[in-house]
């Protein structure tokens, strides 16, 4: 492959589109772009971002997406919300790229948990559907919906609400037991080529926040099979399962696009974004995962934007750049951040306890990394050394940053404040 693979994630502000972001953002030989209606965190993540696309259900969306998609090149779209995914798998031959997503058959049972659980009519791993709640417990859910949202345990009547339409609604059995998503990829041939169980142990709106990569036993693989064989994939998907009383594995629901825990089978080795992207782009592909469990454990992560442009960065060494004796893991990925910007790094420092450079090649930190070392002795101020034109300081020391956030009025960092200054687009 000599030439780059253009891929759009659209739209690009949600957990999966992260976990895309992150699977192919550092490949070499995909060019990564994200677009979204609403902007939400696409912005902060991908370096080539795109805002302002007109919703789905917008009356020149089509002409508008496929400018998008010739001004930009684009080879293949990636789609990351299930009415998206059913979109464009009715539109296929209207969009001028690939898509990775089932066929529009496809794609409509799974967007619709009535129309999944009639497809698999008769299979043993179909829970217990009721058209009207003749007993309790029972679960009932959105026929179409993500998430969870809206799903409940109805243990009584008193659970209904009174203005709650239950044809919106599927009813099915109570399922008590264990939770599972089953990732999978079907090659171009139709071919199942892998499935990975992972756990879902905690959840946070709907979304797996705690689970660990688990045995792919032959009961879940007969599962996969038999979904696989009666729909038509591209690429990767996956399927929800939970335990019935009695310890059996019944499906919850099936889905054709991207998940945000697949982050969990990339730890294993197997990184089904990419290999999708191959997949469509007709390649034959194999995957290898490595042996051994992974366990996740996920909470929110924060990123910033200010509106101040820095050529200039000034940076304190001990108990800034090292700390405790060892590399400060966010300063020095933020020098190289920087280095990568062509914006110059100055090390300014009194450190007295031998050469500079000396301790600089100590912990392998290189001295050209920076524009410019100043080796301050005890009595003089650093503020005497620094040139406020469009930059920044960075310094442990309260009484050194105060000096000079009060001299030169530019912004100054604790070592915490190194996350502010992180840029994770790529």
């Amino acid at each position: 492959m000599s030439n780059k693979i253009n891929v759009l994630v659209f739209p690009a502000g949600e957990i999966n589109s992260i976990e895309l972001h992150e699977s192919l953002s550092t490949c070499v030989n995909i060019n990564l772009f994200g677009a979204s209606s609403i902007d939400r965190h696409g912005e902060y993540i991908f370096k080539n971002y795109i805002s302002g696309v007109p919703l789905i259900d917008s009356p020149n969306f089509i002409d508008q997406f496929n400018e998008l998609i010739e001004n930009n090149r684009i080879d293949i779209i990636f789609p990351t919300h299930d009415t998206v995914a059913l979109f464009l798998s009715k539109n296929l031959n209207k969009i001028k790229a690939k898509v990775i997503v089932a066929d529009a058959k496809t794609a409509a049972i799974c967007r619709d948990k009535k129309k999944t659980y009639e497809h698999f009519e008769g299979y043993d791993f179909i829970p217990k559907i009721y058209s009207v709640i003749e007993k309790y417990p029972v679960f009932i859910k959105p026929r179409v919906g993500q998430g969870g949202k809206g799903a409940k345990l109805i243990k009584s009547k008193d659970d209904l609400q009174s203005n709650m339409n239950l044809k919106n609604y599927v009813i099915c059995e109570y399922l008590p037991g264990e939770e599972y998503t089953v990732d999978c990829l079907t090659d171009k041939n139709g071919k199942l080529i892998f499935v990975s169980p992972r756990s879902r142990k905690r959840l946070l709106a709907g979304v797996t926040v705690a689970g660990s990569t688990e045995e792919l036993t032959p009961e879940i693989q007969s599962i996969a099979n038999s979904i696989n064989n009666k729909m038509s994939f591209l690429g990767l998907w996956w399927f929800q399962i939970k335990k019935d009383v009695k310890g059996k594995w019944k499906l919850l629901e099936v889905s054709t696009r991207v998940a945000g825990t697949m982050c969990l089978t990339r730890a294993r080795g197997v990184n089904l974004p990419l290999l999708s992207v191959y997949i469509v782009m007709g390649y034959e592909v194999e995957a290898i995962p490595n042996n051994y469990q992974v366990h996740v454990d996920r909470t929110l992560i924060s990123r910033y934007k200010i509106n101040y442009d820095y050529e200039t960065v000034y940076i304190d060494f001990d108990d800034t750049l090292v700390i405790n004796d060892e590399v400060n893991l966010n300063v020095i990925r933020f020098l190289y951040q920087c280095f990568n910007k062509k914006k110059n790094i100055i090390l300014v420092s009194k450190h007295n306890n031998e050469d500079i450079l000396d301790t600089l090649e100590k912990y392998n930190i290189p001295n050209k990394l920076f524009y410019k070392i100043i080796h301050l002795s005890d009595e003089d101020k650093k503020s005497d050394f620094i040139d406020s034109t469009n930059a920044i300081f960075i310094d442990n020391s309260y009484k050194e940053r105060k000096e000079i956030h009060g001299k030169y009025n530019i912004p100054v960092f604790d070592v915490d404040g190194i996350e502010v200054l992180l840029d994770w687009r790529n």
